[in-house]
């Protein structure tokens, strides 16, 4: 895999995004001005960053509750996500998704969605357009080691790997569903091995670590842009805070294994290796992240004083009168 200055900076960058998007987000949250409650990618970000940053514009993603990440990897601005967390009209859809359904059409985002396992199958069916289309598209699909087990996992995947659909599967193993771990809940919790049954390649990667996830993308990517069909990819990775913002993820995890992972954080981790290997400097990074920062607090200050959709709107953005 050819590393460059660009490349690092450039996943740095992303990274660096998700992560400030999602604690600006949980400190609106904390204060009591956003609605419902959201689900939380901090600890996450590689997984996203390093797949997405090899798709087009015109590619293919849905995903899960715990979406923010894919949607900003894949080109939502950050002040149309957050304005979309807060439920006004500056978002994405209009203030009418909220934080579990993120959609946008014109960069590729077929939702972020509260339904576990389901944008399996929505994949899937992109990926047999752009085939029957030959339009080159890929789709990806993320999801979490919760949606194993559910039917939509089996019937999505088994559909893509028989008609050799261009699409990649990512799921994002953090070891949980909501407090239950993995491990009680599946025999055989690696996840990638399972790809054989459905006669694709499968591949287990460490999520903490971006450079591994973007090369594994990148083969899984290129495989499905030629033709020759799915692959099934495992991230291994961890959410540094609980479940959602009203969990403290305190009562089913030990403080030691909560602290272990955070030392395998992918944002420094890239950092450290970079500066080690003197692929860029400190001052760049640095330069990073206070744009990322300007960035972040200009959508929060728009978000904030956004209003809501107005209630004769309800009925826009639908598909028929």
């Amino acid at each position: 895999m050819n590393i460059s200055k660009d490349l690092i900076l450039a996943l740095y960058r992303t990274m660096v995004e998700i992560r400030e998007f999602e604690l600006k987000g949980y400190e609106i949250y904390r204060s009591g001005r956003m609605p419902g409650f959201i689900h939380l990618y901090v600890g996450e970000e590689a997984v996203a960053t390093g797949v997405i940053a090899h798709l087009r514009q015109d590619d293919y993603v849905t995903s899960t509750h715990r979406g923010h990440g894919h949607a900003l990897a894949k080109g939502v601005s950050p002040r149309a996500a957050l304005a979309e967390l807060m439920g006004t009209v500056e978002g994405c859809c209009g203030g009418r998704g909220g934080s579990m359904h993120l959609y946008e059409p014109a960069v590729g985002l077929l939702g972020t969605n509260g339904v576990v396992a389901s944008g399996i199958p929505i994949a899937a069916g992109a990926a047999l357009s752009a085939k029957l289309r030959r339009s080159g598209q890929v789709a990806v699909s993320f999801f979490g080691d919760g949606a194993v087990n559910a039917g939509g996992f089996h019937e999505g995947i088994n559909m893509a790997a028989t008609w050799d659909l261009p699409v990649v599967f990512v799921c994002e193993n953090n070891l949980y569903g909501t407090e239950m771990p993995f491990k009680q809940t599946t025999k055989n919790t690696n996840v990638a091995s399972r790809a054989q049954s459905y006669g694709i390649p499968g591949v287990q990667v460490d999520g903490e670590d971006v450079l591994a996830v973007y090369e594994k993308a990148g083969e899984a990517v290129e495989r499905a842009r030629q033709g020759k069909g799915p692959t099934l990819m495992e991230c291994l990775t961890y959410r540094f805070l609980g479940h959602h913002v009203g969990d403290p993820g305190t009562t089913y995890r030990s403080k030691d294994e909560v602290e272990e992972w955070k030392k395998r954080d992918a944002i420094q981790r890239l950092r450290e290796q970079a500066l080690t290997s003197k692929w860029a400097h400190e001052k760049e990074f640095e330069t990073i992240e206070g744009e990322v920062r300007r960035v972040i607090d200009e959508a929060a200050a728009v978000a904030l004083k956004s209003p809501e959709p107005l209630a004769e709107t309800a009925l826009d953005h639908v598909f028929c009168d």
